[in-house]
Parts: C-alpha cells; structure tokens; sequence
C-alpha cells in the first residue's frame, strides 16, 4: 500500500471552505428530502385525493419511499459522470436537480385542479430527488477528500456526516415557524408550500458557493495526465479486481453502517411512538435532544480514525451495538413505559391459529392487505405493542386470541366485502382493546412515571453508536478505490446500503415483532448485519487510513 508522510498543519481557508460548501449543499440536499417525509398527511390530502383518507396516505408514503429506492441508481449514474467530467460539476448538477425539483413541488397544482396529473409529476419529482441524492453524497465526499490533507481526511469527510442531522432538523424549524407564524388551518391549505419555496434561496447559496470551487486536486491531476477513465461502470462493477471491493465495502462496511444509522435515529423513534405509546411531541424533543448531544461525535470519530483508523471505529460500533440492543430497548420500555413492561410480564397473550393462514407480515410499500384470521389477530397484537405466543391449530380453524381468561375468536376477512370487513374489524378490534386493558396494558405511556433523564441517555447511547459507525465512513470509502473510479465505485454500495439495508429496516423489524409475538424480536434485523458486517469487516477489509488517495491504479 502506498503511504504519503506530511507534516502537520493547521486548515488552510481554502480547505475550509471545501468542507463549508460541500457540507451547506448537502445539509440543504437532506433539507429537501426530509421535507417530504415530514409533510406526507398534508400531501396525501393535496395529490392523492382522488382515493380514501387511508389509501391516500400509502400513496404518500410510495412517493417518499420512491426516492430512497432510487438512490442507488443516481449513485450509478452521477459516479459515471463524476469519475468522467469532474466532481465539481457533477454534484454541481446533482444540487441543481434536487433544489429546482423541490422548488416545483411548491408551485405544483393540487389534485383538485389538475387530477391524475398531479400524483403522477409529484412522483416523478420524488424520483428526481432521490436520483440526485444518489449523486450528491459521493461527490461531496469524495471532492472534500481529495482536498484534504493526508492524515486529516477522517476530520475533514466527519464534517459531510453530520448534515443529515443538521437538514433534518432545520426543515422542521422552518415547518414549525410557518405553522406558528400563519396557524394550522393555512398551513394545511396553502401554507406548506412555503418550506418547499423557501429552498429556492438554500439553492442560490450553494450553488454560487459551489461555482466559485476549483476541481479536486486528484481529479485534476488525473486528468492533466489523461488518465480518467473512459468507462466507469465497466471498470468499477465488471473488473472483478475493483467489484471485490465494492461487494467487501457493501456488506462489510455500508450494510452495518445503515441499520445502526437507522436504528439510532430512525427506529428509536418509531419504537417509542409506536410500541412504547409515547406522545409524539415528547419522543420527537428526546430524539431531537439526543442528536443535538450526539452530532459533535461525528467529528470526535472522524477525527480519531486519522489517528487509530477507520476499521476499528466502525466495526466497533457494530459490534457494541449488536451486543447492546436488547438490554438497551429492554431499559426504554423500563424507563418509557413501566406500565407495558409490568403487562408483557405479568399477563401474557396466547393466539392460537392455523400456521399455513399465518403469513410473515413483511409489507414495505404498506399495499398489501393481510386478510386471514392469524394476520389480523397478530396484526392488532403487534400494533397494539402486546407481546405474544403462538399455538397452532387445526387445519381451517379461524384464529382466536386468549387474553388471561377471556377467549376472543377472531374472523376471517377474505372474500368479504368493504363494508362486513369494516364492521367485523371494529368489533374484533373493540372486545380486544377492552381485555388488553382490562389485563393491564396501557394505550399511552403515563409522563408522570417516565423518567425522561435515563430514556435520554439510552437514546444518547444509541446516536453515539451512530457516530461511530458514520463519522468513519466517507473518508474509508473514498480510500477504498482508486482516483479514476473513486466516484462511482463509492457512490453505489454507500446508497444500497443505506438506502435498502437501511431503508427497509422499520418494514422488516414489524414483520419480525409480528412474526414472533416479543416486542423486542424485531431488533434481530440490525444486530445480524451488524454482526455480518463485522466478520467480513475483520476478516476481508483491510485499513485505508494511510493510503495514496492520488494514485490513479
């Protein structure tokens, strides 16, 4: 392996302002993104209006979930272009795509006045998005690394690893000021509009902070020597002396990275709303909370790896997570919901059902509908947070659901109409409510005996891992592959892994807590692939933190 020996030395302005223009353009790029998810009821109800409240909303839901499938193919197709034209352009491009099709939205016609057509350009928006998203981050990694001085290129990438965060959090600023400012009933007419105009501006300021960027160092002496790459793709995924490396950076990296990035700041969440009845607002202001404690990590580890390495770190935190995800979402419930913990303990669920009626109830797009009497019942259980165990059946016996004496017989929904489906739902799902209360389950978390401090610290833990496993990431990434293939050859498994491994966790953990009945079991998701990613990881990547990031081969 080639190394490069410099002195040590203070950032230079210049540097500075690499990492200042690369991380502002992508903080507004998450910006972007994030707006969509956090407005999705409003816009289910302005363009998919032409179908149920319900149904509108799973709509709303394929479009957002329709920019993050697409990532990896945005990764292909600007890496392309980023190994063949340049850096500075290409991600140039991919800001200009993201911020114009944001823009858009804000002006697009609702379904009330242009019908069909506006589902169908809002989506095609959303595809844009996601596509430019898959351009962005591997071209403001890779151009902040090539400006980065040997031996600080962890520090300088950490900075780009904390925009998520920090776009995350300013398009719910700039939500909230416009809902305080014009009140909920504008807001909900004409009001949201104005977050996604408001990007127009975010826009104009990184561009022009962009254009006035030279081209990365590396790229321009590759370039000057005529040694860019005439064909990429080819040479990234058909050479299998570079494919090796893409797979060993997917699954022995990026998969790993994703479901602890997303089980920290994503499912942490969804487990306290949704499992452990949380009220929105104060689960939201402690993941908030603990971000804001967590972010500066990203740095502290970024910067660490230039002293230790990149492999240690991330594979470190894999594996701290792997082994401490159990104890730590058991000591949310203990400390979120003391109610539901004493519950699951003390008054256990039995359902007993047919096993070929019971199916794995893995539903990404939310469209699938799961009519036999074992998904229903299990469906309810799982979403009502009630841990459960299974006991098969006879074959064609219709599921039934045994809440300490009291026996409910459930109901099969297939070949019925709307309407007895409908009806049949609401009575089943009443008479369980009522013996899942009556058993001692709660249908929120009393505030008064949550202690708020410890689910704090737990969740600060958990956005530590966080840091650990991303702030790392870039700077190996770019090390990884040689100059002329650097763009693309990155680009694609950091957005397979994050955009499918990570993407698809929330789908997959409820499956799984569906599946076994234990609010808990859903976490086997991320701790296996962060288990996988650490043995691959020991075994077969090998450390990047002093290579020659100039070479062209």
């Amino acid at each position: 392996m080639a190394t490069v020996q410099t002195t040590a030395r203070g950032m230079t302005s210049e540097e500075r302002k690499v990492i200042f223009a690369s991380s502002l353009g992508t903080v507004f790029e998450w910006y972007d993104f994030y707006l969509y998810g956090s407005l999705a009821a409003i816009i289910a109800k302005q363009f998919f209006a032409g179908t149920d409240p319900n149904t509108a909303f799973i709509f709303a839901l394929l479009a957002f979930a329709a920019g993050f499938i697409v990532r990896p193919f945005g990764a292909l197709v600007f890496g392309r272009l980023g190994d063949m034209i340049g850096r500075k352009y290409t991600f140039l491009v991919t800001i200009l795509i993201m911020g114009v099709s944001t823009f858009i939205v804000g002006l697009l016609p609702n379904y009330a006045s242009i019908g069909i057509a506006a589902p169908i350009i809002l989506i095609t928006l959303r595809i844009l998005q996601g596509l430019a998203l898959g351009g962005e981050y591997g071209g403001a990694a890779t151009y902040v690394a090539e400006h980065a001085p040997h031996g600080k290129r962890g520090a300088f990438t950490a900075w780009i690893q904390t925009t998520a965060t920090l776009g995350l959090f300013l398009s719910l600023m700039v939500i909230l000021g416009t809902r305080t400012a014009i009140g909920e009933a504008a807001f909900a007419d004409w009001g949201w509009r104005i977050p996604f105009l408001v990007s127009v501006f975010l826009l104009a300021i990184s561009v022009w902070i962009r254009l006035s960027m030279n081209e990365s160092p590396a790229f321009a002496k590759m370039k000057a020597e005529g040694k860019t790459s005439k064909a990429p793709l080819t040479e990234s995924f058909a050479e299998w002396k570079n494919l090796k490396i893409v797979i060993l950076a997917l699954i022995g990296l990026t998969a790993g990275q994703a479901v602890v990035w997303y089980t920290g700041q994503f499912y942490a969440l969804f487990f306290l709303t949704q499992t452990l009845k949380v009220d929105g607002a104060t689960a939201n202001l402690l993941i908030a909370a603990s971000l804001v404690i967590g972010t500066p990590f990203f740095i502290i580890f970024g910067s660490l790896s230039d002293k230790i390495g990149r492999k240690p770190i991330i594979l470190g935190g894999c594996l701290l997570a792997a082994v401490t995800y159990f104890p730590i979402f058991s000591a949310l419930t203990h400390y979120a919901n003391p109610a539901l913990e004493n519950a699951i303990k003390n008054s256990p669920v039995v359902v007993t059902a047919d096993p070929s009626k019971c199916q794995f109830l893995f539903n990404p797009t939310g469209t699938k509908k799961f009519t036999s009497s074992c998904d229903i019942a299990r469906t309810l259980l799982a979403n009502a947070s009630v841990s459960y165990n299974t006991v098969e059946a006879p074959a064609g016996t219709i599921a039934s659901i045994k809440i300490g004496e009291k026996t409910i017989q459930g109901y099969d929904a297939t070949g019925l109409s709307k309407e007895e489906a409908a009806a049949k739902d609401a009575a089943f799902k009443k008479e369980v409510g009522d013996a899942i209360k009556a058993a001692g389950y709660p249908s929120k978390a009393d505030p008064a005996q949550m202690n708020k401090g410890m689910v704090l610290l737990l969740l600060v833990v958990l956005v530590l891992y966080v840091t650990m496993v991303y702030g790392p990431i870039a700077a190996m990434l770019v090390e990884m592959f040689p100059t002329r293939i650097r763009y693309t050859s990155m680009s694609l498994p950091y957005h397979i892994g994050n955009g499918w491994f990570g993407g698809l966790l929330p789908t997959t953990a409820f499956a799984l807590v569906a599946y076994k009945g234990d609010i808990y079991f859903g976490l086997w998701y991320p701790i296996i692939i962060a288990l996988i990613t650490f043995v691959v990881g020991m075994l077969f990547v090998k450390e990047t933190k002093d290579k020659d990031i100039y070479a062209a081969d």
